[in-house]
Protein backbone atom coordinates (compact mmCIF):
# COMPACT_ATOMS: atom_id res chain seq x y z
CA UNK A 1 0.00 0.00 0.00
CA UNK A 2 2.97 2.39 0.44
CA UNK A 3 4.18 1.64 -2.79
CA UNK A 4 1.14 2.27 -4.52
CA UNK A 5 0.96 6.07 -2.35
CA UNK A 6 4.26 6.19 -3.39
CA UNK A 7 3.69 6.20 -7.20
CA UNK A 8 0.04 8.02 -6.93
CA UNK A 9 2.02 11.02 -5.56
CA UNK A 10 5.37 10.82 -7.93
CA UNK A 11 2.72 11.64 -10.85
CA UNK A 12 0.58 14.50 -11.41
CA UNK A 13 -1.39 12.92 -14.38
CA UNK A 14 -2.69 9.76 -13.58
CA UNK A 15 -4.52 7.07 -16.05
CA UNK A 16 -6.85 4.44 -14.75
CA UNK A 17 -7.60 1.30 -17.30
CA UNK A 18 -9.83 -1.89 -16.58
CA UNK A 19 -10.13 -4.44 -18.55
CA UNK A 20 -12.29 -5.39 -22.17
CA UNK A 21 -16.08 -6.05 -21.02
CA UNK A 22 -15.88 -4.50 -17.89
CA UNK A 23 -18.04 -5.66 -14.95
CA UNK A 24 -19.04 -4.08 -11.78
CA UNK A 25 -15.88 -4.86 -9.85
CA UNK A 26 -13.89 -3.45 -12.65
CA UNK A 27 -15.67 -0.13 -13.25
CA UNK A 28 -16.01 0.34 -9.22
CA UNK A 29 -12.39 -0.10 -8.63
CA UNK A 30 -11.73 2.28 -11.60
CA UNK A 31 -13.84 5.13 -10.65
CA UNK A 32 -13.67 4.51 -6.52
CA UNK A 33 -9.67 4.99 -7.39
CA UNK A 34 -10.64 8.07 -9.45
CA UNK A 35 -12.72 9.75 -6.82
CA UNK A 36 -10.31 9.04 -4.11
CA UNK A 37 -7.54 10.33 -5.70
CA UNK A 38 -9.14 13.33 -6.68
CA UNK A 39 -10.52 14.36 -3.11
CA UNK A 40 -7.49 13.98 -1.59
CA UNK A 41 -5.10 15.23 -4.28
CA UNK A 42 -7.15 17.86 -6.21
CA UNK A 43 -3.97 19.12 -7.87
CA UNK A 44 -3.69 16.25 -9.91
CA UNK A 45 -5.10 14.91 -13.07
CA UNK A 46 -7.00 11.94 -12.96
CA UNK A 47 -8.71 9.84 -16.60
CA UNK A 48 -10.69 6.67 -16.59
CA UNK A 49 -9.98 4.93 -19.80
CA UNK A 50 -11.67 1.93 -21.23
CA UNK A 51 -15.26 1.12 -22.23
CA UNK A 52 -18.41 1.16 -20.66
CA UNK A 53 -20.72 -1.18 -18.42
CA UNK A 54 -24.34 -0.48 -19.38
CA UNK A 55 -25.12 -2.60 -16.02
CA UNK A 56 -23.30 -0.22 -13.81
CA UNK A 57 -22.95 2.70 -16.06
CA UNK A 58 -24.49 4.88 -13.10
CA UNK A 59 -21.17 4.68 -11.27
CA UNK A 60 -19.06 6.12 -14.26
CA UNK A 61 -18.70 5.94 -18.38
CA UNK A 62 -15.10 5.77 -19.06
CA UNK A 63 -14.03 6.96 -22.79
CA UNK A 64 -10.66 6.08 -24.17
CA UNK A 65 -8.18 9.21 -23.07
CA UNK A 66 -6.32 11.26 -25.94
CA UNK A 67 -2.82 9.74 -26.68
CA UNK A 68 -1.44 12.57 -25.88
CA UNK A 69 -2.30 12.37 -22.15
CA UNK A 70 -0.04 9.33 -21.52
CA UNK A 71 3.53 11.24 -21.65
CA UNK A 72 4.58 12.09 -18.24
CA UNK A 73 1.94 10.22 -17.06
CA UNK A 74 1.18 7.23 -14.39
CA UNK A 75 -1.19 4.33 -15.20
CA UNK A 76 -2.70 2.41 -12.79
CA UNK A 77 -3.94 -0.55 -13.78
CA UNK A 78 -6.89 -2.42 -11.65
CA UNK A 79 -9.13 -5.87 -12.13
CA UNK A 80 -7.08 -7.41 -14.88
CA UNK A 81 -4.75 -10.32 -14.53
CA UNK A 82 -3.35 -10.48 -18.14
CA UNK A 83 -2.02 -6.85 -19.92
CA UNK A 84 -3.42 -8.05 -23.40
CA UNK A 85 -7.16 -8.00 -21.76
CA UNK A 86 -7.04 -4.43 -21.33
CA UNK A 87 -9.43 -2.28 -22.32
CA UNK A 88 -6.95 0.58 -23.19
CA UNK A 89 -3.52 -1.13 -24.28
CA UNK A 90 -1.67 2.10 -24.41
CA UNK A 91 -0.63 1.98 -20.41
CA UNK A 92 3.10 1.19 -21.78
CA UNK A 93 2.77 4.56 -23.37
CA UNK A 94 2.70 6.61 -20.10
CA UNK A 95 6.19 6.84 -18.06
CA UNK A 96 5.25 3.84 -15.91
CA UNK A 97 2.65 1.79 -14.99
CA UNK A 98 1.19 -0.48 -12.48
CA UNK A 99 -1.25 -3.30 -11.58
CA UNK A 100 -3.42 -3.89 -8.80
CA UNK A 101 -5.33 -6.96 -8.78
CA UNK A 102 -7.21 -9.87 -6.95
CA UNK A 103 -7.05 -12.87 -9.43
CA UNK A 104 -4.29 -15.58 -9.34
CA UNK A 105 -1.04 -14.02 -10.99
CA UNK A 106 -1.07 -15.28 -14.69
CA UNK A 107 0.79 -11.99 -15.96
CA UNK A 108 3.56 -9.80 -13.96
CA UNK A 109 3.24 -6.55 -16.19
CA UNK A 110 4.01 -3.51 -15.53
CA UNK A 111 6.56 -1.66 -13.16
CA UNK A 112 5.18 -2.69 -10.33
CA UNK A 113 2.21 -5.32 -9.37
CA UNK A 114 -0.10 -5.53 -6.31
CA UNK A 115 -1.80 -8.65 -6.06
CA UNK A 116 -3.92 -10.10 -3.44
CA UNK A 117 -5.62 -13.21 -4.18
CA UNK A 118 -7.45 -13.15 -0.47
CA UNK A 119 -9.32 -10.21 -1.50
CA UNK A 120 -12.42 -11.12 -3.40
CA UNK A 121 -12.84 -8.13 -5.26
CA UNK A 122 -9.75 -5.67 -6.51
CA UNK A 123 -12.48 -2.83 -5.12
CA UNK A 124 -11.82 -4.09 -1.48
CA UNK A 125 -8.23 -3.75 -2.36
CA UNK A 126 -8.62 -0.08 -3.08
CA UNK A 127 -10.78 0.26 -0.05
CA UNK A 128 -8.10 -1.35 1.84
CA UNK A 129 -6.16 1.68 -0.08
CA UNK A 130 -7.54 4.09 1.85
CA UNK A 131 -7.81 2.34 5.13
CA UNK A 132 -4.12 2.30 5.60
CA UNK A 133 -4.00 5.85 4.55
CA UNK A 134 -7.09 7.17 6.51
CA UNK A 135 -5.18 9.22 8.85
CA UNK A 136 -4.65 12.03 6.17
CA UNK A 137 -7.01 10.89 3.35
CA UNK A 138 -10.54 11.83 3.29
CA UNK A 139 -12.93 9.10 1.40
CA UNK A 140 -15.89 11.13 -0.40
CA UNK A 141 -19.18 9.26 -0.97
CA UNK A 142 -18.26 9.20 -5.08
CA UNK A 143 -15.28 6.72 -4.09
CA UNK A 144 -17.53 4.61 -1.45
CA UNK A 145 -20.64 4.37 -3.61
CA UNK A 146 -18.52 2.86 -6.50
CA UNK A 147 -16.31 1.14 -4.46
CA UNK A 148 -19.48 -0.71 -2.88
CA UNK A 149 -21.01 -1.55 -6.11
CA UNK A 150 -17.24 -3.31 -7.16
CA UNK A 151 -17.65 -5.56 -4.07
CA UNK A 152 -21.13 -6.05 -3.62
CA UNK A 153 -21.17 -7.41 -7.42
CA UNK A 154 -18.05 -9.56 -7.67
CA UNK A 155 -18.43 -11.19 -4.43
CA UNK A 156 -22.98 -12.25 -5.63
CA UNK A 157 -23.47 -10.27 -3.32
CA UNK A 158 -21.52 -11.62 -0.46
CA UNK A 159 -22.59 -14.94 -1.00
CA UNK A 160 -18.96 -16.32 -2.54
CA UNK A 161 -16.85 -18.42 -0.61
CA UNK A 162 -14.49 -15.85 -1.22
CA UNK A 163 -15.55 -13.17 1.01
CA UNK A 164 -13.81 -12.43 4.70
CA UNK A 165 -13.68 -10.52 7.43
CA UNK A 166 -11.84 -7.77 5.42
CA UNK A 167 -14.61 -7.94 2.90
CA UNK A 168 -17.08 -6.98 5.41
CA UNK A 169 -14.96 -4.46 7.12
CA UNK A 170 -14.09 -2.75 3.79
CA UNK A 171 -18.40 -2.69 3.39
CA UNK A 172 -18.74 -1.27 6.51
CA UNK A 173 -16.39 1.24 6.09
CA UNK A 174 -17.90 2.22 2.75
CA UNK A 175 -21.26 2.59 3.79
CA UNK A 176 -20.24 4.59 6.95
CA UNK A 177 -19.20 6.95 4.05
CA UNK A 178 -22.34 7.67 2.98
CA UNK A 179 -23.76 4.62 0.62
CA UNK A 180 -27.17 4.08 0.46
CA UNK A 181 -27.65 -0.15 0.14
CA UNK A 182 -31.26 0.88 -0.36
CA UNK A 183 -30.37 2.73 -3.33
CA UNK A 184 -27.85 0.70 -4.72
CA UNK A 185 -29.73 -2.42 -4.79
CA UNK A 186 -32.74 -0.50 -6.81
CA UNK A 187 -30.23 0.09 -9.57
CA UNK A 188 -28.52 -2.91 -9.71
CA UNK A 189 -31.95 -5.07 -9.21
CA UNK A 190 -33.79 -3.31 -12.31
CA UNK A 191 -34.11 -5.64 -15.47
CA UNK A 192 -35.16 -4.65 -18.77
CA UNK A 193 -38.07 -6.48 -20.58
CA UNK A 194 -35.78 -7.24 -22.93
CA UNK A 195 -33.40 -9.19 -20.31
CA UNK A 196 -36.21 -11.02 -18.18
CA UNK A 197 -37.21 -12.63 -22.04
CA UNK A 198 -33.39 -13.63 -22.47
CA UNK A 199 -33.92 -15.08 -18.84
CA UNK A 200 -36.94 -17.40 -19.87
CA UNK A 201 -34.66 -18.12 -22.52
CA UNK A 202 -32.04 -19.63 -20.67
CA UNK A 203 -34.50 -21.56 -18.32
CA UNK A 204 -35.90 -23.13 -20.91
CA UNK A 205 -32.64 -23.59 -22.49
CA UNK A 206 -29.70 -25.11 -20.40
CA UNK A 207 -28.68 -28.32 -20.59
CA UNK A 208 -27.06 -30.70 -17.55
CA UNK A 209 -24.69 -32.65 -18.52
CA UNK A 210 -24.43 -36.77 -16.96
CA UNK A 211 -23.07 -35.94 -13.71
CA UNK A 212 -24.57 -32.46 -13.71
CA UNK A 213 -22.73 -29.78 -15.09
CA UNK A 214 -25.15 -27.10 -15.81
CA UNK A 215 -24.54 -25.15 -18.83
CA UNK A 216 -26.13 -22.66 -21.69
CA UNK A 217 -25.27 -21.40 -24.86
CA UNK A 218 -26.03 -18.26 -26.61
CA UNK A 219 -25.18 -17.64 -30.24
CA UNK A 220 -24.58 -14.34 -32.04
CA UNK A 221 -27.83 -14.16 -33.32
CA UNK A 222 -29.29 -15.27 -30.36
CA UNK A 223 -27.79 -12.35 -28.33
CA UNK A 224 -28.82 -9.62 -31.10
CA UNK A 225 -32.89 -11.01 -31.21
CA UNK A 226 -33.66 -9.90 -27.75
CA UNK A 227 -31.52 -6.81 -28.14
CA UNK A 228 -29.45 -7.30 -24.76
CA UNK A 229 -25.76 -6.48 -24.68
CA UNK A 230 -23.21 -8.96 -24.02
CA UNK A 231 -22.61 -8.02 -20.77
CA UNK A 232 -26.39 -8.12 -20.24
CA UNK A 233 -26.20 -11.51 -22.02
CA UNK A 234 -23.27 -13.04 -20.14
CA UNK A 235 -24.85 -12.07 -16.35
CA UNK A 236 -27.30 -14.55 -16.95
CA UNK A 237 -24.89 -17.29 -16.09
CA UNK A 238 -26.33 -16.53 -12.08
CA UNK A 239 -29.57 -17.48 -13.69
CA UNK A 240 -28.34 -21.23 -13.55
CA UNK A 241 -26.59 -21.00 -10.31
CA UNK A 242 -28.65 -22.83 -8.05
CA UNK A 243 -29.93 -26.19 -9.56
CA UNK A 244 -29.75 -28.84 -7.31
CA UNK A 245 -27.17 -31.69 -7.89
CA UNK A 246 -25.35 -29.21 -10.21
CA UNK A 247 -22.18 -27.64 -8.44
CA UNK A 248 -21.03 -26.07 -11.63
CA UNK A 249 -22.59 -24.42 -14.22
CA UNK A 250 -21.35 -21.84 -16.99
CA UNK A 251 -23.12 -20.05 -19.39
CA UNK A 252 -21.44 -19.63 -23.38
CA UNK A 253 -21.09 -16.71 -25.68
CA UNK A 254 -20.67 -16.23 -29.04
CA UNK A 255 -18.67 -13.35 -29.37
CA UNK A 256 -17.45 -13.39 -33.08
CA UNK A 257 -16.81 -16.74 -35.38
CA UNK A 258 -13.52 -16.86 -33.82
CA UNK A 259 -14.21 -16.47 -30.09
CA UNK A 260 -16.91 -18.34 -27.88
CA UNK A 261 -16.38 -16.81 -24.40
CA UNK A 262 -17.01 -18.84 -21.24
CA UNK A 263 -17.84 -17.46 -17.56
CA UNK A 264 -17.43 -20.40 -15.29
CA UNK A 265 -18.26 -20.75 -12.03
CA UNK A 266 -19.11 -23.41 -9.02
CA UNK A 267 -19.83 -23.92 -5.44
CA UNK A 268 -17.59 -26.33 -4.70
CA UNK A 269 -14.79 -28.31 -7.20
CA UNK A 270 -11.85 -25.95 -8.17
CA UNK A 271 -12.80 -24.87 -11.75
CA UNK A 272 -9.55 -22.09 -12.71
CA UNK A 273 -7.63 -24.97 -14.42
CA UNK A 274 -9.86 -26.08 -16.54
CA UNK A 275 -10.40 -22.49 -17.87
CA UNK A 276 -6.80 -21.91 -17.46
CA UNK A 277 -6.37 -25.24 -20.51
CA UNK A 278 -9.05 -22.89 -22.63
CA UNK A 279 -7.45 -19.79 -23.11
CA UNK A 280 -8.30 -18.48 -19.10
CA UNK A 281 -8.29 -18.39 -15.99
CA UNK A 282 -9.52 -16.40 -12.72
CA UNK A 283 -10.12 -17.41 -9.35
CA UNK A 284 -10.93 -21.35 -7.69
CA UNK A 285 -14.84 -20.94 -7.96
CA UNK A 286 -15.48 -17.86 -10.56
CA UNK A 287 -13.46 -18.10 -13.85
CA UNK A 288 -13.45 -17.18 -17.55
CA UNK A 289 -12.44 -19.26 -20.60
CA UNK A 290 -12.55 -19.05 -24.31
CA UNK A 291 -12.98 -21.62 -27.20
CA UNK A 292 -12.20 -20.89 -30.90
CA UNK A 293 -15.05 -22.46 -32.48
CA UNK A 294 -18.23 -24.20 -31.03
CA UNK A 295 -16.47 -27.35 -32.22
CA UNK A 296 -14.58 -27.61 -28.81
CA UNK A 297 -17.90 -27.47 -26.72
CA UNK A 298 -18.31 -31.41 -26.57
CA UNK A 299 -14.83 -31.01 -25.80
CA UNK A 300 -15.14 -28.74 -22.65
CA UNK A 301 -18.33 -30.43 -21.93
CA UNK A 302 -16.89 -33.40 -21.07
CA UNK A 303 -13.88 -32.07 -18.72
CA UNK A 304 -16.45 -30.25 -16.75
CA UNK A 305 -18.52 -32.90 -16.36
CA UNK A 306 -15.60 -35.12 -15.57
CA UNK A 307 -14.80 -32.53 -12.77
CA UNK A 308 -18.36 -32.74 -11.45
CA UNK A 309 -18.05 -36.69 -11.38
CA UNK A 310 -14.73 -36.33 -9.36
CA UNK A 311 -16.19 -33.79 -6.74
CA UNK A 312 -19.29 -36.21 -6.27
CA UNK A 313 -17.18 -39.43 -5.32
CA UNK A 314 -15.03 -37.39 -2.99
CA UNK A 315 -17.61 -35.64 -1.05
Amino acid sequence: MKKIREYIEKYNRIIIHGHIRPDGDCIGSQYGLYYLIKENYPEKEVYVTGTVSEYVSFVGRPELVDESLFEGALSICVDCATQERLSDLRCTLSDEFIKIDHHIPVDNYGNYQYVDVTAPACAQIITELYLDNKDDWKLPKEAAEALYVGILTDTGRYKFDSVNARTFMAAATLVDAGVKLGEIDNQLSIETLQTLKLKGYVLSNFKISENGFAYVTLTREEIESFGVSDEDAAAQVSTISCIEGCPVWAIMLEYSKEEIRIRLRSRGPVINQLAEEYNGGGHAKASGASLPSWDQLDEFVAKADAIVKKYKEEI
